[in-house]
């Protein structure tokens, strides 16, 4: 049996000290002070000096460790013992060569799949306590937002190619019946507005001009939501 540690780290990568600035300071108001969460790096300590974490890269395993509390990348918060572990040494090792075959750096996500997630998943697995809520908190809601968002998105191309799909079919029926009577003059005094040759050349309008009526808004919203459903969320953690 041995402890299990929980490292976190302010996220202060960016490059810019500005922006890492501006991390530190949303860490501490919305942790800190209000205990929501933040943005946040985490590892797991087991067995010995190092942490064990996940990162992007292009090749091989995304799993990597360092000196525990010393990842130069990230500006170290605090420390949390999650429980003890009743694996031995040697089964520990083994789980952590399961986990660097399932976690390839080329699937990191921001939002689904990023080092949070990976400290969740390796816990599990020791035994002991996931995450607090607050460390990954952030994500969790992010990835939630980008569901829904491409739910509805999904949901608004799939009406607009069914009322594509009924508007076909509509002229289809239209232009058989025009056909069928088009050796049948028309009645005296008709004007054709409400014939069936009349119908399915407005049907045939209809289609050739897009599948909607002239300056419809309700188009234009729809667009305009289609846009913001597709948006990707930026991808370092």
């Amino acid at each position: 049996m041995t402890e299990v540690v929980l490292h976190i780290y302010d996220v202060t990568n960016s490059g810019s000290d500005k922006t890492n600035n501006t991390i530190v300071q949303i860490n501490k108001f919305f942790k800190d002070g209000i205990g929501l969460g933040g943005i946040f790096h985490s590892a797991v300590q087991v067995y010995g000096d190092d942490e064990w974490s996940f990162g992007f890269c292009e090749q091989g395993t995304g799993v990597f460790s360092c000196p525990a509390g010393k990842n130069p990348m990230y500006s170290y918060r605090e420390c949390i013992v999650l429980g003890n572990t009743n694996h031995s040494i040697f089964k520990v090792n083994q789980i952590l060569r399961e986990l660097s075959r399932e976690w390839p750096g080329h699937s990191y996500d921001l939002l689904s799949k990023n080092c949070n997630h990976f400290c969740d998943e390796f816990c599990e697995r020791l035994g002991v306590q996931k995450l607090p809520g607050w460390v990954n908190r952030f994500a969790h809601a992010g990835d939630a937002a980008v569901e829904i968002a491409g739910t509805t998105a999904f949901r608004l191309r799939q009406a607009k190619t069914e009322i594509v799909t009924a508007s076909k079919v509509a002229y289809r029926f239209f232009a058989g019946v025009a056909s069928n009577n088009s050796a049948s003059p028309d009645s005296p005094g008709s004007s054709g507005r409400g014939t069936p040759r009349f119908q399915a050349n407005w049907f045939k309008n209809f289609i050739t001009t897009g599948a909607k009526p002239s300056g419809s808004d309700s188009e234009e919203v729809l667009g305009q939501q289609q846009q913001h459903g597709t948006e990707t969320p930026l991808r370092q953690n």
